[in-house]
């Protein structure tokens, strides 16, 4: 049965216009992109599989500068084959919520969210892996190069410092999802279960509502841990969230961290680079601040920051090698609560 569930195209459309309105990049310095990205990406791996021990068991690092309508497409066919397991219950003619929203008010929806990411992503690992499609087009660290070239313009960035610094978080992810054996196939399973349990009931929206009005009657922040995509889920689906978000904000802190220790002796702004982007990160205003919370981005943006701090205090109680047990099995992994509060997670692992 065909995947009605969202109308992609439309998506497509929304975002490719959005991605426009963020304002072109036409400069000379575009031409140079790719084979710095080719050049810093290769090293970044070494230098990343240097400082973790992390080295990737599916060959060498590939880098590909994007523009905005390759990034888009290419998240749009990596949402399509992540989404199967729930575009298969959606299809369903019988179904009420697909009769409430529609797969047009779904692609529209997909289409705002990528359109506005799309002018500020600088770089993405490409995780999802499906054996039976094209190799080539799987396994891919992206640049996106008019953000890289409006950033380095915008902040006075060195282009070639800059470049080496992004591909050094990016290639860190690499390393953790091709790196540690289980990873991939563990953070896929948390997914597909989380949408193997979406119950596409109308009830739900109903429920969702009045969190939200009750929430805004005692001043809640009900946005905080993961915007509205939180406020249609069971208990049993944020007990699965609060998984991947400890693996997430984990990965995110670890990638952080490692760029800069990775990078010592080679990039000599990496402070800069760091100051300003935390700042950019907590800079978001109006409409878009708003748009992040709804959304569920300020939650990932968080990440980060959560990240960094689980490390300095688990790294402050056991050096690098306690860290390292996170990535000896799955059930090591913190969860959410952990990250907040990593002394659990020490004593947790301490008393295995």
């Amino acid at each position: 049965m065909a995947d009605t569930s969202v109308d992609w195209e439309l998506a497509r459309q929304v975002a490719t216009k959005i991605g426009d309105r963020n304002g072109a990049v036409s400069s000379y310095h575009y031409g140079t992109l790719s084979p710095d990205f080719e050049r810093f990406t290769a090293q970044a791996e070494e230098l990343v599989a240097e400082t973790t021990g992390l080295v990737s068991q599916m060959g060498n690092a590939r880098g590909r500068v994007a523009d905005r309508p390759m990034w888009i497409d290419a998240n749009i066919e990596s949402f399509q084959r992540l989404l199967k397991p729930l575009s298969k219950k959606l299809v369903n003619p019988d179904t009420s919520l697909l009769k409430e929203f529609g797969s047009k008010a779904s692609g529209a929806e997909m289409g705002m969210l990528l359109g506005w990411m799309s002018g500020r992503v600088l770089g993405q690992y490409d995780l999802l892996i499906i054996e039976d499609e094209n190799p080539e087009d799987q396994d891919i660290v992206y640049y996106v190069g008019p953000n890289v070239l409006a950033i380095e313009k915008k902040y006075g960035f060195p282009p070639e410092e800059f470049r080496l610094w992004l591909a050094l978080h990016e290639c860190t992810h690499r390393a953790q999802f091709t790196g540690v054996p289980w990873l991939r196939d563990h953070f896929l399973g948390l997914v597909n279960k989380t949408l193997e349990s979406v119950d596409p009931d109308p009830e739900m929206l109903r429920d969702a509502v009045k969190r939200i009005v009750e929430a805004k009657k005692t001043g809640e922040d009900i946005f905080r841990d993961g915007g509205l995509p939180t406020l249609f889920t069971t208990p049993e689906q944020r007990e699965t969230l609060n998984q991947i978000s400890g693996m997430m904000s984990l990965l995110e802190g670890h990638g952080d961290v490692t760029m800069d220790r990775a990078g010592a002796g080679h990039v000599t702004h990496a402070d800069v680079f760091a100051k300003t982007f935390r700042a950019r990160r907590n800079s978001a205003k109006g409409f878009t601040r708003i748009f992040q919370k709804i959304a569920g981005f300020e939650a990932k943006l968080n990440q980060y920051q959560a990240g960094e701090n689980f490390i300095e205090e688990v790294e402050a109680a056991g050096g690098t090698e306690l860290l390292d047990r996170a990535w000896e099995k799955p059930e090591n992994l913190p969860n959410l609560d952990e990250i907040k509060s990593p002394v659990a997670w020490v004593n947790r692992i301490n008393n295995q």
